[in-house]
Formats: C-alpha cells, sequence, structure tokens
C-alpha cells in the first residue's frame, strides 16, 4: 500500500532549516516575549506621531525594528504549524504568533491617521528638516493615497484587533482541509491500495488508467461533499468578511477595495477576464488534443490533468530537478544562477510530502532570514515546474531585499507572479532545446501548455468566479452551496464550451478544494504575471543582457514603486491587453507543435 510518511521518516537534508530563526522553541519564546514587550515603544507615540520631524523619524525607526522580529516570530510559527497540521502545539504558538501580530498592528494604527492629517506640502517640510525621512517618500505618497479610505484612529484600531477574528473562516478552512479530512483510498491497476491526499490528488489524474483516474475523481469530490454546508458557510462568511471590510473603507465594492491596496486599476482585472473570455477557442483546442490524444469521444473532468503524450512521463528526482532548474535561469546572469543554486544547497526547501504537512507549495520567510520553501514534491515534471516557480518567489525576494530598506522589500503579488512564471517559461524553453530524450521534451512541451492553460486560464476562471460570489453578496443575495454550485459550474461549462468536455456534477464542487477563494482577489495575478513572464522571457530572448537587467532591476525595486510601475521598469504594460494576447499568442504556438511533435 502507498502511503504518505510521518515527517521522523524524512532525512533532514530534506526539511528546511528554520532553526536558522530560532534554535529552538525556547529561542522563540523569548523573542516573543522580548517583542510583546516593545509593542509599549510604538503606543508611546500616539497622538504625536507627527509633532516634530525628528519624532516621525523615531516613530518610523522603532515600528520597523518591532515589526521585523514581528514578522520572524510569525514566520518561525508559521512554519513550524505547516510541517504537522496536527501538532496542536505548534497550531497553538502559530496562533499565538497571529495574535500578537494583530496587536503590533493596534498598537500602531495610529500612524496612518495621524500622517493623514498631514498634506503633501507638510511631509516635504519634515523632510526638508529630516533628511533621512526621504527614504520614506514613497510610503509617505501611498499613506496619503489611501486618505479616503481610512478611518479614524479608534476604528483603525478597532480593525486591526479584529484581524484575529476575519481570518477564521480561512484558518477554518484549512484546518478543515489539511488536518481533519481523510481521503479514502483506492486500487491501482496493479492491485494495490492507494491512500488519496491533497498533495497526490492531481499527480493520481495524470495515471494512464482512465478506470482509476474516474474512481479517484469520484472518491475525492464525494469526500468533499461530506463536509459540503461546513465548507459552504466558510466561503460565505470570508466573502462577507470582504464585503464589510469594503464598506468600511468606503469602497463600493470589495474587488475595488482589494485592487486598490496595491494600487492595481480594476480595468487591469477587467481587461484580463474580458480578454481571455474572448479567445477560449485556444482552450478548447488544448481540450481538444487531449481528447484526441487519448483517442475518447468526450473529454470528461477527469481527463483533464492526463498529459498530451499519453502515459505519466518520466520520473523527475529532486536532485535532477534542481539541476534542470538551475541550468534554465542562465539567461538572468551568472550571479542570478550561482544565487540559486547556492540557496539549494543551503535547505531553503522543505521537499516530500508527509503527513499532515499542509498542502501545496509556497515561498516565505522575512527581511532577516533565508527564503523558506513548502514543497510536496513527488518526483514528476510537475514539480520541478512547481520547484522552479518557489524558486522565482525566493530570488525575487532576495533581489529585494538586497536593493531596499525593510519597509520596500517586500511586493505585491501581482508583481510576484511574474517572478515566479518567468523561471517556469525559461525551465520550458531550456529542456525543449537541452533535453537528453524525446520523452522528456514532449513532457516539458505539455508540462508548460498544462500550466498555461491552469495558469492563465483556469485562475481568471477563478477570478471571474471570485467576482460573482462577491457580486452576489453585494446585492444582498444569500451564498449557500447551491449558489456556489451552480456559479462556478456555470464557469466551467462556459470554459469548456469550446471542447467535447462534460461538466459533471462533481467538478461543480470543485470550489469546495480551491484555497485561493479566501483570499481576496488574489487569483487574477497567476494570469497576469504569466502574461507578463511571457512577455519578459520574449524581451530576454531578443535583447539579451539588456532586456534582462532590465528584469533584473524590476525585481530589485520591491516595493518601492507601485507593481505597474514596477512592471514597466521591465518594458510590460499591464493596463493594455497586449501582453495577455502575446502570451495566449506563445500558448497557442506551442499547441501547433505538441500537435505536430505529438502527431495529433
Amino acid at each position: 500500500m502507498s502511503s504518505v510518511p510521518e515527517r521522523s521518516e524524512i532525512d533532514e537534508e530534506y526539511k528546511w532549516s528554520i532553526d536558522s530563526i530560532y534554535a529552538d522553541d525556547e529561542a522563540w519564546e523569548e523573542a516573543y516575549e522580548d517583542v510583546e514587550e516593545r509593542l509599549d515603544d510604538l503606543r508611546a507615540y500616539e497622538g504625536r506621531a507627527t509633532e516634530s520631524a525628528a519624532t516621525l523619524r523615531e516613530l518610523l525607526d522603532t515600528y520597523e525594528a518591532v515589526f521585523r522580529e514581528v514578522s520572524k516570530v510569525t514566520s518561525y510559527a508559521r512554519l513550524r504549524s505547516n510541517e504537522d497540521t496536527r501538532d496542536q502545539e505548534y497550531q497553538a504558538m502559530s496562533s499565538k504568533a497571529q495574535a500578537l501580530s494583530a496587536e503590533a498592528s493596534s498598537a500602531s494604527s495610529y500612524l496612518e491617521p495621524e500622517l493623514q492629517e498631514l498634506d503633501r506640502s507638510d511631509i516635504e517640510d519634515m523632510i526638508d528638516e529630516e533628511p533621512a525621512l526621504a527614504e520614506y517618500e514613497h510610503f509617505f505618497d501611498d499613506v496619503l493615497r489611501m486618505k479616503p479610505h481610512t478611518r479614524s484612529a479608534e476604528v483603525e484600531e478597532l480593525l486591526a484587533d479584529l484581524s484575529e477574528v476575519t481570518g477564521a473562516a480561512s484558518e477554518a478552512y484549512s484546518m478543515l482541509s489539511d488536518a481533519d479530512m481523510t481521503f479514502p483510498t483506492v486500487e491501482d491497476p496493479e492491485g494495490d491500495e492507494v491512500e488519496i491526499s491533497q498533495g497526490n490528488f492531481t499527480t493520481l489524474l495524470q495515471k494512464p488508467d482512465r478506470e482509476f483516474r474516474r474512481r479517484v475523481h469520484e472518491e475525492f469530490y464525494s469526500e468533499w461533499e461530506t463536509v459540503r454546508n461546513t465548507v459552504g458557510t466558510t466561503l460565505a462568511k470570508s466573502v462577507k468578511k470582504d464585503v464589510k471590510m469594503a464598506e468600511a473603507r468606503n469602497y463600493d465594492t470589495a474587488r475595488e477595495a482589494a485592487l486598490d491596496g496595491p494600487n492595481v486599476p480594476v480595468e487591469v482585472y477587467d481587461t484580463l477576464v474580458d480578454t481571455v473570455r474572448d479567445n477560449l477557442d485556444s482552450l478548447g483546442r488544448h481540450a481538444d488534443l487531449k481528447r484526441r490524444a487519448l483517442d475518447v469521444d468526450t473529454l470528461e473532468m477527469w481527463d483533464l490533468y492526463m498529459s498530451l503524450t499519453g502515459d505519466e512521463g518520466p520520473d523527475i528526482s529532486y536532485e535532477e530537478a534542481k539541476e534542470h532548474v538551475v541550468e534554465a535561469v542562465a539567461p538572468l546572469g551568472e550571479e542570478y544562477q550561482q544565487r540559486m543554486a547556492e540557496g539549494l544547497e543551503s535547505r531553503w526547501v522543505d521537499v516530500y510530502e508527509n503527513r499532515g504537512k499542509r498542502s501545496g507549495a509556497y515561498s516565505a520567510g522575512t527581511y532577516d532570514t533565508q527564503p523558506f520553501i513548502m514543497m510536496n514534491y513527488q518526483d514528476d515534471v510537475s514539480s520541478m515546474y512547481t520547484l522552479a516557480h518557489e524558486l522565482g518567489h525566493s530570488m525575487h525576494s532576495e533581489l529585494s531585499k538586497e536593493a531596499q530598506p525593510w519597509q520596500y522589500a517586500d511586493y505585491e503579488i501581482f508583481v510576484a507572479e511574474v517572478a515566479s512564471t518567468v523561471n517556469e517559461t525559461l525551465l520550458t524553453k531550456h529542456l525543449l532545446e537541452n533535453a537528453e530524450s524525446d520523452e522528456l521534451r514532449a513532457h516539458a512541451l505539455d508540462q508548460y501548455l498544462e500550466r498555461f492553460r491552469s495558469t492563465l486560464f483556469r485562475q481568471t476562471m477563478f477570478a471571474a468566479f471570485e467576482q460573482a460570489i462577491h457580486e452576489h453578496d453585494e446585492a444582498g443575495k444569500p451564498l449557500t452551496p447551491d449558489v456556489f454550485d451552480e456559479l462556478y459550474g456555470d464557469l466551467k461549462a462556459e470554459f469548456y464550451g469550446h471542447a467535447d468536455a462534460t461538466v459533471d456534477e462533481h467538478i461543480r464542487r470543485e470550489w469546495m478544494r480551491i484555497p485561493h477563494f479566501y483570499y481576496n482577489f488574489y487569483v487574477y495575478q497567476y494570469s497576469t504575471g504569466i502574461s507578463a513572464a511571457a512577455a519578459i522571457v520574449d524581451r530576454i530572448e531578443d535583447e539579451g543582457e539588456v532586456a534582462a537587467e532590465e528584469y533584473r532591476a524590476a525585481l530589485r525595486a520591491g516595493g518601492a514603486e507601485y507593481p505597474i510601475d514596477v512592471l514597466d521598469i521591465a518594458g510590460i504594460d499591464m493596463t493594455e491587453s497586449d501582453p495577455i494576447e502575446s502570451a495566449i499568442g506563445v500558448y497557442d504556438d506551442y499547441l501547433d507543435e505538441a500537435e505536430t511533435l505529438l502527431d495529433l
């Protein structure tokens, strides 16, 4: 029987080095207590934040010192809790850290309202008096920009205090899906029992036996059906939270509020969804290639993850994946490439799935730590691409931290998803040109097409769903599991209406397994990211080091500019449809190549 190992069964070299943050839990506890005591230092400035330029500078220095330590405390606790979501001690530690973060936000909640009592000329006078404040000019601009949506200091403190509560729906969903839910075992074609998990579900749907895939699909979603009302309630409450918080900040819609935070025009969202909807024939073409590759009359939802090559593809060990990914990023420069290689040997990555481990993958870390990458590596081509993706995030953070002061080292997700997808695109080009076997070359082409499908088209479908459920609530209509099924099923039918594909009752419940719907208009940035990435890689291919340096400069910009302006540094204008249409053109070209290479 195939089973998921306990964490203790995995070698240390394949686990991230969290002890580089704090040596042990006792050191974490000491840091927690130290920073908790320092919160009074922040509170001491309330009511006098802008009484003088010197006072403001002192406050900003104190703010930085406190929040740099808070981020380390919360990061350590989060990473530990994600290693095994069943461990109640670390879950309690994570909750404690989140409470500290909320308390720190509350203790400093007066800062922006007090700054907003000034105008730009007041800020300029303060900078003249205290030149060190000049490095905060973009921060000041952003604070003043948000003045119409910032409430009184009292209300801001209340909203900050509520941050721990407003995340309850997402946390409850995460605990349910990652810790409490267990999925059935199914018998594979060899007669072995295979345990379905959040981590291996899509991998199992790539197995060549169609009947096995059908059983996996049906058993997986049948298990979700047992918690249908719970998940429906958590998602409805999460949407309600987004809507109410937007109202509290004087926005007309939750979407407007979410996009205004990073200063992304709402038109960017609409342009994305409209442009993708106008090009669904390309998605239909890909789906039809899958149908022909499988030699079936109708494509079922359990066929969607199947390779165009008709088999599972080559096994790619983690060591092989590291080598391919490092070689692939050579066009970004020797220093970038070497730094990535060193990170992979410095235990940036928590590699393999273990029981209770959080599903999926992410890159994390703080200004004062190394990057930390969570993986659930499955020894396949898809996992290799996921590694490249997360390393893009980690390298972005490294370059930004090196170039920017603390307050600008963080960057918006809108930009982050470009860095990750540039790495994926470069990996595809590298494998198509250098893979030692035709099998790997074919699977690299298929993998890029599949990730493009799931990133541009699928995430845009998610974005349309997210917009629909928020508009439903904003119209005063109740959100129930049946409503979610209907809205999601209609979108699935629309997006696959250009192919002979069946939208079954199970797939209408797919919304239940998508954690990103709790992230408040997050997913569209995957789609804009892959569009910008395709354009950036084309520029690097055409212009070489000049374009590569502009791209690295965009990564180094961190949060010192608004995201639309950061991408402009790399030569990309995301306010227009051109990058999206260009990316779909690349997708079409690769579909042509796949049709020829695989004789479909």
